[in-house]
């Protein structure tokens, strides 16, 4: 396994000035449920407190804070306004066109009432199901916090999806009311949106009595029976809105994930729990100082990154974010660096996936911006790689403008492990406090119990690799897969019974620091030898070469898998010879890890099958690498790079 001896303790200025410091784990060391307990008090206003911070009775069936009633979009929004913070800014919003809107918590708090009045309007009561099918714009967060403020149940679905993976969400959701857009932008044109749910409703059987539709890029659009247009309805209705405090334990939203056996999975989050622990490390991951941050998480809501560090977290701390709704590199490859700059960012939390496509245009475009006021840089989605993580640190963590010297000491950067069904960070480093490792995610959370067991569960030493496990229930736990109790045990608590298994493979270092090794159906098992993904994939862009690459696990008739290898090159090297790369790739995996890590192929490809989010979609290239037709690539954000992979591997080695 790899070994890493670089560590960059945090700055006595920074340190000295920290939102966290080490007093948060030794508070919750002491008494981890009286740590909660306080916390929550702390980042939330309860309309009822509760009298029981934990009942795991029921295991693994938890409830937190029993008793407690709270309402989100209060937290949100209109508390910030009766602080006297009304005029703070909470979303400065970019288009991909370059449309800008400023909106202060006053502006939220107004929209959030208008919005959840206008559902109200339509029938929509506490305990309904609501489908988001939207763009990143403002809207998107209006629409989920009246639907936390109504106490409906909101469902969003991620804009890339397909029609039929619409539907299906609707269905198991049974959701009452569509929330959509006639479309967004994507690389400068009109991308749609309304047609796609026109498709899902198309055929009979469905739940839905409404679907409102916000006038995003004007194309012309079908207007049905059900339809109401955001603008006629929305505007018109009322800044007052009576909210009513729910249960702490009352369901906030659904959100699919996929699933083993290709069914998604509805996770299901409750609100007490949830929102201190995302509010919670928000704050001390990012070291949030919300009187004068520039926060910018660049996820999608579709996913949880967008509803814990977008919606949730940031706005309960009373931040000011900034919200773009486009790709990277429209219409041009500096435009986040640019942003950065216009905005004074100063935490960015991006996905590895986007920093190493940075790496490969090259830092010339990062230079040419002032990325002085960056403070914080965050990582998430998936472990990074040390080299990614270096130039991370180096070219925009140090960037201190044009023409000026890198900073002396350059962002921090927190890598934060967590999930979906996990609802907040798990594993993250202090900023304040942690001596950072590259490519290591290090600390669970002030907390949090985490563990690294073998096959029976036992308890694994420093220096060992086995299975991610969590030892004990924490705040923003699912409560569940929806409607469905056993799928949920299953899933997650019958390989051990006592612990939340993750389904990642991990190690601990000699200094006890945790390393992400990937999916434990992304480590391949060759001549009997088992192989992490990640790590490969980690020397391979490790080499000079090698902006990005992809690792996936074929078939193999002498040594039951084999690796295979799919790798961009950086911009220096674009235009060498493929089998010279192949060759000088194979070595280099099989001097860094061993003989055995070698790949059968490596492919040099333009781009990596990616969706929108930006998580590299391996299902697809397992199924090139063992020769078949690939499956279903409508959520990638290019659908013809795949055809372009498989030409490639067929004209290469006669596969696929």
């Amino acid at each position: 396994m790899m070994k890493e001896d670089r560590t960059f303790p945090p700055s006595e200025e920074f340190a000295a000035d920290a939102v966290a410091t080490a007093a948060r784990y030794e508070a919750a060391d002491a008494d981890r449920l009286g740590y909660w307990a306080d916390q929550a008090r702390q980042v939330l206003s309860w309309d009822t407190d509760f009298s029981e911070t934990l009942d795991w009775s029921e295991a693994p069936f938890a409830k937190w804070f029993v008793g407690g009633k709270v309402n989100a979009a209060y937290n949100a929004v209109d508390r910030h306004v009766e602080a006297g913070h009304g005029d703070r800014v909470a979303i400065h919003f970019e288009g991909e066109p370059g449309d800008t809107r400023t909106l202060t918590y006053q502006d939220m708090a107004d929209e959030v009432a208008r919005a959840a009045n206008a559902f109200e309007s339509l029938g929509v009561t506490k305990g309904d199901r609501v489908a988001i099918y939207m763009p990143m714009i403002p809207e998107t967060i209006v629409t989920m916090l009246a639907c936390a403020r109504i106490g409906a149940i909101h469902s969003v679905v991620f804009g890339g999806f397909s029609s039929d993976a619409l539907r299906s969400r609707i269905d198991d959701a049974e959701a009452k009311l569509v929330v959509t857009a006639d479309g967004s932008y994507r690389r400068g044109k009109p991308s749609p949106l309304k047609p796609q749910v026109d498709e899902a409703l198309s055929a009979p059987g469905h739940t839905v009595e409404n679907v409102v539709v916000v006038r995003r890029n004007g194309e012309d659009v079908a207007v049905n029976a059900i339809d109401t247009w955001w603008h006629d309805l929305v505007p018109q209705q009322s800044t007052e809105h009576a909210y009513e405090a729910h249960d702490s334990e009352h369901p906030l939203f659904i959100l699919y994930t996929s699933g083993t056996t290709g069914k998604p999975k509805g996770i299901l989050h409750t609100t007490g729990g949830y929102l201190t622990q995302t509010a919670v490390t928000h704050r001390d991951s990012f070291d949030l100082k919300p009187e004068s941050d520039v926060y910018w998480c660049t996820a999608d809501v579709g996913w949880v990154t967008g509803h814990s560090y977008i919606v949730y977290g940031p706005m309960v701390n009373g931040a000011t974010q900034v919200v773009y709704e486009g790709t990277p590199d429209s219409p041009h490859k500096g435009r986040l660096w640019e942003m950065v700059q216009r905005y004074g960012v100063t935490q960015f939390y991006t996905a590895p996936t986007l920093i190493r496509t940075c790496m490969k245009w090259g830092r010339e475009i990062p230079d040419q911006y002032d990325l002085s006021s960056l403070r914080v840089l965050g990582t998430v989605g998936e472990a990074i790689n040390p080299e990614a993580w270096m130039w991370y640190r180096e070219v925009i963590g140090a960037n201190n403008g044009p023409g000026q010297e890198p900073k002396e000491h350059p962002a921090p950067i927190v890598d934060t492990w967590w999930q979906t069904e996990t609802g907040a960070h798990m594993i993250a480093p202090l900023p304040g406090v942690t001596h950072l490792k590259p490519g290591s995610a290090q600390k669970a959370v002030p907390g949090i119990d985490i563990g690294v067991v073998d096959e029976m569960g036992e308890r694994l030493g420093d220096g060992e690799a086995g299975l991610l496990v969590v030892l004990e229930p924490w705040p923003a736990m699912l409560r569940g897969i929806w409607k469905n109790p056993e799928r949920y045990q299953d899933t997650y608590w019958s390989r051990f019974g006592n612990m939340y298994f993750a389904g990642d493979g991990a190690r601990t270092d000699e200094d006890g620091d945790i390393w992400l090794m990937g999916r434990v159906d992304d480590v391949m098992n060759v001549s009997g030898h088992r192989l992490s993904t990640t790590e490969i994939e980690s020397s391979l862009v490790a080499h000079p070469k090698v902006a990005e690459a992809a690792v996936v696990g074929a078939k193999d008739a002498t040594t039951g898998e084999a690796v295979v290898a799919f790798v961009i090159l950086t911009g220096d090297a674009e235009g060498a010879d493929g089998d010279e790369v192949e060759q000088e790739l194979r070595a280099h995996v099989g001097k860094d890890i061993g003989a055995i890590a070698k790949p059968r192929n490596v492919l040099v490809v333009p781009e990596l099958p990616k969706t929108r989010s930006g998580k590299i979609m391996r299902r697809l290239l397992k199924d090139v690498a063992e020769g078949r037709e690939a499956g279903d690539a409508s959520t990638l954000a290019d659908p013809s790079v795949m055809q372009q992979i498989a030409e490639d591997m067929r004209a290469k080695h006669g596969q696929a």
